[in-house]
């Protein structure tokens, strides 16, 4: 669990403030911004917490706000003497505060590399605690049942926020979308020529995938994995080939391979019915809709009696870097 912390999501917030840090334990450095009354958090105990998780130059590596809900996780033993649990203990629900952790302890005790883009000494975590639920002396099923209650009514909040949000987005990028019977929303910004594919061909595109905060997770585009801190050396950004309308990828994106002819650019609107719905995946929350812009390359047609090939499972699992 300790070597995959940063993974299960520390979220952004930011915090101003003219105080100075102080030494916790080990080289742990801190600031407390906001000190509520109240029990701190203890071993056991689920937290849901908003963060940002940044290097000393102020390059964001994840945050929570880029889906709009908090992170949550059960607090752990410490890893090394003022490792980031370390802080947490510090906190009680309500608190909010600002981290520093060594960047060679990280690395030395949980297997965690240094980011490329840091010369820095420590990791950099703004963490706002908004909810704790303390294992105390609760049996393991009553306490799953606490949290199962509270992981209920957040997916509950999130799925009654999402038409809302949709709407928000819409409307703050002055867009006039053509929506289709589905739910699918889609604005063309440059209009192609030509037949659009049939069910069975295979469309070659470049696309870029958001979430509604603008935040990029993935893209077929070198130049914009960079720009969003996304790059990944060891994968190839190339155009996709997809085949369309045989369910290969995300409804909501196979159903957009059959609108566009050849040359269109266009930005698409996929409500999460149309993708990953109540459930999500590993790095989509549950009831999180999703924006590709995507530029149709060309449309190749199938042959008579072949079989589609599988495609990569880009953009059918969507990938937080």
């Amino acid at each position: 669990m300790k070597k995959n912390l940063i993974v299960l999501g520390f979220a952004v917030l930011a915090f101003a403030s003219c105080k100075q840090f102080k030494k916790g334990e080990g080289d742990l450095q801190y600031i407390i911004h906001e000190d509520k009354d109240g029990a701190t958090i203890k071993e056991g105990d689920f937290i849901a917490l908003k963060a940002i998780q940044k290097t000393e130059e102020d390059s964001v590596l994840y945050s929570s706000f880029d889906f709009d809900r908090p992170a949550f996780l059960v607090q752990q033993k410490s890893a090394f003497k003022g490792d980031l649990y370390a802080g947490l203990a510090m906190l009680s629900e309500g608190d909010s505060a600002t981290f520093k952790i060594n960047l060679d302890s990280m690395q030395a005790k949980m297997g965690m590399p240094k980011p490329q883009n840091t010369k820095g000494k420590y990791m950099v975590f703004n963490v706002k605690i908004d909810k704790v639920i303390p294992k105390g002396k609760m049996n393991d099923q009553q306490f799953q049942g606490k949290v199962e209650q509270f992981m209920k009514a957040e997916v509950a909040q999130a799925k009654n926020k999402e038409a809302g949000k949709i709407t928000g987005y819409i409307s703050s990028k002055d867009l006039k979308p053509t929506v289709t019977v589905s739910g699918l929303n889609y604005v063309i910004n440059k209009q192609g020529n030509g037949p659009k594919a049939s069910v069975g061909d295979t469309v070659r595109l470049n696309y870029t995938g958001m979430f509604l905060t603008g935040k990029v997770f993935d893209t077929s585009d070198p130049a914009v994995a960079k720009k969003n801190n996304t790059f990944d050396p060891m994968r190839p950004y190339e155009p996709l080939k997809v085949p369309a309308g045989v369910n290969s990828t995300i409804p909501g994106f196979d159903e957009a391979l059959l609108l566009f002819p050849k040359g269109t650019k266009a930005t698409v609107i996929i409500p999460s019915k149309l993708a990953y719905g109540e459930q999500g995946n590993q790095a989509i929350p549950p009831y999180t809709p999703l924006v590709f812009d995507i530029e149709i390359l060309d449309i190749i047609k199938a042959k008579p009696g072949s079989t589609p090939a599988t495609p990569p499972a880009v953009p059918q699992m969507p990938a937080t870097r």
